[in-house]
This record gives C-alpha cells, sequence and structure tokens, in this order.
C-alpha cells in the first residue's frame, strides 16, 4: 500500500499542472498532493490487478482521475456556502488559505484535468473504446445521480429527519458511486470486464456505503487531530448520520455487515483479488 500511494503522488504530481496561470497551478496542487489516504485509486489499481491488468495506463490515468474527482469535491464541500470548514488533511483548507474565489476556480479546474487526464491521444495503451468507457464511469458516478446529487440531498437534509432507506440513498450518490465507480473502472482497466464486473460492481456498493459508515462513527469517536479534519461537525450542522440513527453500537454492527457482503462479492474470484479484500478490511478498521 505504502508503494503505491507513492506512486499515485508521483502520477499526481506530474499530471497537476504546476504552471496554471494566476496561481491556480499552486492551489490546485495544494489541494490533491501531500495528504489523504488514496483509498479511491488504490481501489482503481488493486481492481486492475485483479481482472488481468492488460491496461496498465489506463489503470494509472483512472487513479488519478478519481483522485482529482474526489480532490475537488473536498474543496467545494469546505467552502462557506456548503460545509464551512477550516481544516482538510491536517492543513487549512483551500478556501482558507487561497480564498474563495480561487478555491472554487481550483475544483473547477481539477474536475476538468481529471477527464483530461482520461484522454490522451488513442494508443495501443489506451484505446478509445476503453476512454469512453472510464470517462462514463466517471461522469455519471461525479454528476446529479451520484457524488454532486448525493451531497444536494446532504444539504438539504440539515434538520430534517431521515429514515434509514433516504440516508441509505444518500450516501450511496454522495459516497458510493465513487468508490464503487473506482472499482469498475479499475476492472475495465484490467480488460475482463464482462467476467469480474457483476462481482465487482457489488463489492463496490457494498464497501462505498460501509465507507461512509465508518466515516460517520469515526466523526463522534475520534478527534480533529487524528482525522485531519473537524470532527463532529455533523452532529453540531444537525445532519443525519449512520450513528444519529442506528446509535454507535449497530452502527459498527452494520460497518461490520456491509464489510462482510462485500467480501462475499469476490468468494469467486482467486487470490488476484486479495488486494481488493486488503482494502476492504483496511475501510473497516480505519482510524481517520
Amino acid at each position: 500500500m505504502a508503494n503505491e500511494q507513492r506512486r499515485i503522488e508521483t502520477l499526481l504530481g506530474t499530471m497537476v499542472p504546476r504552471e496554471a496561470p494566476a496561481g491556480l497551478g499552486e492551489s490546485m496542487r495544494y489541494a490533491v498532493l501531500d495528504g489523504g489516504k488514496r483509498i479511491r485509486p488504490l481501489l482503481v489499481m488493486a481492481a486492475a490487478e485483479a481482472a488481468g491488468g492488460r491496461h496498465p495506463e489506463g489503470a494509472d490515468r483512472a487513479a488519478v482521475a478519481v483522485e482529482l474527482i474526489h480532490a475537488y469535491s473536498l474543496v467545494h464541500d469546505d467552502m462557506p456556502c456548503m460545509d464551512n470548514d477550516l481544516l482538510r488533511r491536517g492543513k487549512p483548507t483551500v478556501h482558507v488559505k487561497f480564498g474563495e474565489a480561487q478555491a472554487m476556480l481550483a475544483g473547477d479546474a481539477m474536475q476538468a484535468l481529471a477527464f483530461e487526464v482520461l484522454t490522451p491521444e488513442p494508443s495501443a495503451q489506451l484505446p478509445c473504446a476503453l476512454q469512453a468507457r472510464l470517462v462514463a464511469l466517471l461522469a455519471r458516478a461525479s454528476g446529479h445521480a451520484g457524488m454532486a446529487g448525493g451531497q444536494a440531498i446532504d444539504l438539504a437534509s440539515v434538520g430534517r429527519p431521515l429514515d434509514e432507506a433516504a440516508l441509505r440513498d444518500m450516501h450511496r450518490r454522495k459516497t458510493g458511486e465513487l468508490l464503487c465507480a473506482s472499482v469498475l473502472m479499475g476492472a475495465a482497466s484490467g480488460g475482463e470486464t464482462a467476467v469480474v464486473e457483476p462481482h465487482f460492481h457489488a463489492f463496490g456498493q457494498a464497501l462505498g456505503v460501509a465507507f461512509q459508515v465508518v466515516d460517520d462513527i469515526l466523526d463522534v469517536t475520534q478527534a480533529s487531530e487524528v482525522l485531519g479534519k473537524t470532527a463532529g461537525k455533523d452532529q453540531d450542522a444537525n445532519k443525519p448520520t449512520y450513528v444519529s440513527m442506528l446509535g454507535l453500537e449497530a452502527a459498527r454492527q452494520y460497518a461490520a455487515q456491509l464489510h462482510a457482503q462485500a467480501l462475499q462479492a469476490l468468494a469467486t474470484c482467486g487470490p488476484e483479488a486479495d488486494k481488493l479484500r486488503w482494502l476492504a478490511d483496511k475501510v473497516l478498521h480505519r482510524q481517520h
């Protein structure tokens, strides 16, 4: 994992430009480099390996693209018009460091760069059909049906009760779809999509919800210094979470159930999927 994280950091450092005008490159690099668990790109690479590893350039580019989308979403989520947070990955948020307008533009530029990364000149390493597949997966997971839609529901739900089905739908969109897309983008880059995609899709869906349940647990059990972001902010903002709905112990049990579902989805996969299984364990047992 540490080796892969270093390689992802190198790829991001290469593909996120310093020379963007008027300081934009600096704010983009501040937002995405030197921090983060890199769970999404790690899932891309693990799934690509498990699916055959046929297009390593596709896996690399998909890993960078999905992390750019994730980083842009954090920049925008932290802004005063959204969650109004001051701390991210243990350092001041982008709007605190560079101002709100520059933060907005940095997020916009990273979102566009993600799709630029996925669409270089067609080659044997990254044919047009694979480029189109990767773009489609990432776009659908990022937009109204996925991350952006989930965030809209989240903002509209402050102070309002949600039943468990509505909460699950919100987090499936807000967090789960991008995690699931990471697995499917890896599978597409691996080359054996028809064989493994149903298993990987079920794995990604269960893992995506489990990630959010654990996030809700950590928000009330860990200090800001450990999380690298403001602890307890969902409770303070009166947002519905799995902990507020189920209680802490039941939320932990639900996370364990989802982890088991994720592993069961890979039951027919061989040892080539062991890195995916290991990442599922890391999601369940993470401390930040």
